[in-house]
């Protein structure tokens, strides 16, 4: 049972792959012509623009490719489980238990996103699309998810290591929507250099590959390979220099379904190591703000953090890189006590 399901984990993860780097070409091209491309903005970030500036009209929503890609290869599997039944049924990772959220949350993000950047490169994200706004669509997405695990799934627990499982109750869904809106806001914070969020993102997913199948959840380490493997072609032409950026559509997609795997898979006591990067990218966003409300000054010369590195004249691909190491010594770190907890 295991070796099979290895061994299909594995090959959707080549599928994948193979999939998206098809796809590539034709989804570039599609971008061009219909004009998709980065707006650096000016307004109230003159550090940011200025070390910037030279990516303006840099092919955007490039993350089209990892979920078109995961969503033609999850209706192909699906339809010919359909049609043929037996060998195709059991590939299908379609399960209510373990992949509706995760699905749900991860295209419907995707659409969301995509919608976010086409405002941008339009320039109506300034007056539609607001920080508090979209503060506002995190957080419908995410309480729409916590419901669904509470009243559908009748999920309320999380799971603390040594201490066991806690019942939270109704609380459980306003903890549920906080986790959902820092892995959507930090994910998009993160989403600042060539590489980063993709490459930071996918060190991320592989320990949840993992957590999930010693869980026994395989429909859910199957869906999470599907997306692994597009987000490598992705990155592919992402890295520094990128032939094109992934935009919200991949950020805000990557995030939220992050955070929803965390929940259903009792691991969010390792979101703190899962999540270093993010909670770097973010703290120091939070920090800044602080402290120019309260103190008048700024603790970073631009956030997020990368941008103070940028500032100081360290290279993009160093910073990048220095990003991934943190992530991986982190997701090193998640898999480690994840083993201890469950097999010591």
């Amino acid at each position: 049972m295991e070796a099979f399901e290895l061994i299909r984990i594995f090959t959707f993860f080549t599928l994948s792959f193979l999939l998206a780097k098809f796809l590539t070409p034709f989804c570039f091209k599609l971008i061009l012509k219909l004009n998709l491309k980065k707006h650096i903005k000016k307004e109230n970030a003159p550090i940011y623009s200025s070390l910037h500036l030279h990516k303006e009209g840099t092919p955007t929503c490039g993350g089209i490719i990892v979920w078109l890609s995961a969503a033609i290869l999850i209706f192909l599997i699906f339809v010919l489980g359909k049609i043929f039944d037996g060998f195709f049924k059991a590939l299908d990772p379609i399960n209510r238990a373990q992949t509706y959220l995760p699905m749900a949350a991860f295209f419907g993000a995707a659409i969301l996103g995509l919608i976010d950047d086409l405002l941008g490169i339009l320039g109506y994200d300034r007056k539609i699309i607001t920080v508090p706004r979209k503060i506002f669509i995190y957080s419908l997405i995410a309480f729409v998810g916590a419901l669904w695990f509470y009243l559908k799934l009748d999920w309320d627990v999380i799971y603390l290591p040594i201490l066991g499982l806690f019942h939270f109750s109704w609380l459980y869904i306003f903890l549920f929507a906080l986790v959902m809106i820092f892995c959507a806001f930090s994910s998009n914070e993160t989403d600042g250099l060539d590489g980063l969020c993709g490459g930071t993102m996918l060190i991320s997913y592989i320990p949840l590959i993992v957590f999930s199948f010693c869980l026994h959840r395989y429909d859910l380490a199957a869906f999470l390979a599907i997306i692994v493997g597009a987000l490598v072609a992705f990155l592919w032409e992402n890295v520094y220099p990128a032939k094109f950026f992934g935009g919200d559509t991949l950020s805000m997609s990557l995030g939220i379904c992050f955070g929803v795997v965390l929940m259903l898979t009792n691991t969010l006591w390792l979101l703190p190591f899962l999540g270093i990067v993010f909670f770097l990218e973010s703290g120091s966003v939070i920090l800044q703000l602080f402290s120019k409300k309260f103190f008048k000054r700024k603790i970073f010369i631009s956030t997020p953090i990368h941008h103070h590195f940028e500032a100081q004249g360290i290279s993009e691909p160093k910073i990048v890189f220095w990003f991934w190491i943190i992530q991986a010594i982190g997701s090193s770190l998640a898999l480690i006590f994840f083993f201890l907890d469950k097999f010591i």
